[in-house]
C-alpha cells in the first residue's frame, strides 16, 4: 500500500539586512540565512535600496523562492528562529538589522491569522520586495488583484504626473 505524497507549497520569502552580524555584511547575511533556510529553489539578485523608517543604513535585499511541506505558521516560526540564531533582536521598528526574513507569497493563496498574513501586508507597495520578485517569479499573480508581480513592479515606482 503507497502512503499519500506530504504536500508540498511554495513560498515566496523576502530576505533583508543592513547591519552586519557574525556572518559578515549584509549580502552574507542574506547568503547565511538561504543556507539555513534550504530547499531555496530560485534567488534573485541582492539589490541595495535605501532605508524605510529611521534606520540611516542602506538595505541589501533580496526574494527566494522555496518548497517546503511545512504550514505558513509552522514555516514563520522556523524563519523566526532562523532570524533570533543569527543575532536578529526585538527592537524599533523599521530599524537596523541583521536579517529580516519575511514570507510574502505562498501556493494556498491567502492565509490570515493574528500572527501571519499572506500576502504580506505591505509587499505590494515596496519595490524593494517586488525588484527581487520580478526577477525569479515575474508571472505569479497576486491572489488578491489578479496582477502579476511584473505589472505590479512596474506600477510601484513609476513616476506619478505632478498636478
Amino acid at each position: 500500500m503507497v502512503s499519500p505524497a506530504t504536500p508540498r507549497f511554495i513560498y515566496v520569502i523576502a530576505l533583508g539586512s543592513n547591519r552586519r552580524g557574525r556572518h559578515g555584511s549584509p549580502r552574507e547575511a542574506i547568503d547565511a540565512a538561504l543556507e539555513r533556510i534550504g530547499e531555496v529553489r530560485a534567488v534573485s539578485p541582492i539589490i541595495v535600496t535605501a532605508p524605510i523608517g529611521p534606520s540611516i543604513r542602506r538595505f541589501a535585499n533580496a526574494a527566494a523562492l522555496i518548497e517546503t511541506a511545512e504550514s505558513p505558521p509552522t514555516l514563520l516560526a522556523r524563519l523566526k528562529r532562523i532570524e533570533r540564531a543569527m543575532g536578529r533582536r526585538a527592537g524599533r521598528r523599521w530599524g537596523a538589522r541583521v536579517i529580516d526574513i519575511d514570507i510574502v507569497l505562498w501556493s494556498g493563496g491567502v492565509w490570515r491569522s493574528r500572527a501571519l498574513s499572506i500576502p504580506h501586508a505591505f509587499w505590494a507597495q515596496r519595490g524593494f520586495v517586488l525588484t527581487p520578485l520580478a526577477a525569479i517569479v515575474p508571472d505569479w499573480r497576486d491572489p488578491r488583484s489578479g496582477r502579476t508581480i511584473r505589472q505590479m513592479s512596474s506600477l510601484v515606482d513609476r513616476r506619478r504626473p505632478s498636478t
